[in-house]
């Protein structure tokens, strides 16, 4: 059993149930606390809107106040291109606490050339089930590489679900960096051979989340525990686990700057 679950939705974005929903589900579960990380901004359809980032913000506290359960407001940021940019500004900072970011489909690019280098290839070479060109599993790298070097991300969310990237190359510069990677309990977004290499090369560190788009979900990690049934992952490495609570690049980064 986890004892933080960074990566639940909310109705702010593509969730079933509000933060307090999400907050009363972890702690009858015996979390010790949850982020809300609802979609970025550059989604048109299912992302978070800036104009509620007080009101999220208050809602978190209220919710930690009523269950005792810790309540951070964190957001699960697009990558917006080759560039590594993201949705989430400086100016938005003092109201996050945990700063996840992924790619996701649909966004609204940084670039229009990303919709046909990034985006469009992506997406085709996905729902084709195509065999990714080396020179798209080239860009996705570099996007990714590029989102951590260039912004304080704490978590990387579902790398590769629906994307090509070289996962070794990405893990190793996570880190370099001090990002923890995800292991999603929602969804499958690494094969097992490329999980196994990740932790035989790298020292990277994870957490385990559960993506819930649903309060019942909140907390869930039996995906985990197949995974691990196949694949050897010290729970060392793991740093949600155990009494654990990770050490957030993104807290460190506003200390040191704003």
């Amino acid at each position: 059993m986890i004892d933080y679950d960074f990566h639940t939705h909310t109705t702010f974005s593509h969730g079933s149930g509000s933060i307090l929903d999400n907050a009363l589900a972890a702690k009858q579960k015996g979390l010790k606390g949850i982020a809300i990380a609802d979609h970025g901004f550059s989604h048109p359809a299912f992302g978070m809107r800036r104009k509620y980032l007080k009101q999220m913000k208050m809602e978190c506290e209220q919710a930690q106040k009523q269950t005792g359960v810790e309540v951070f407001l964190g957001i699960e940021s697009n990558l917006l291109g080759l560039s590594g940019k993201t949705d989430l500004k400086v100016e938005d900072y003092s109201y996050i606490d945990v700063f996840l970011a992924g790619i996701h489909r649909f966004v609204i690019l940084d670039r229009a050339s990303d919709y046909f280098k990034f985006f469009g290839s992506n997406f085709f070479t996905s729902v084709l089930k195509l065999s990714p060109s080396d020179k798209l599993v080239k860009n996705t790298t570099a996007a990714y590489i590029n989102a951590i070097k260039n912004n304080p991300i704490d978590i990387l969310t579902h790398l590769n679900f629906c994307c090509y990237a070289n996962s070794l190359e990405v893990a190793k510069c996570l880190e370099d960096y001090g990002t923890y990677l995800e292991i999603n309990t929602k969804k499958v977004h690494l094969t097992d051979e490329e999980w196994q290499n990740i932790v035989d090369k790298t020292n990277v560190n994870f957490v385990i989340d559960s993506d819930a788009h649903s309060p019942d979900r909140v907390g869930d990690c039996s995906l985990y525990s197949d995974l691990l049934s196949r694949i050897s992952i010290p729970n060392k490495r793991i740093h949600n686990l155990c009494g654990n609570k990770p050490n957030l690049r993104f807290s460190a980064f506003k200390e040191k700057n704003l």
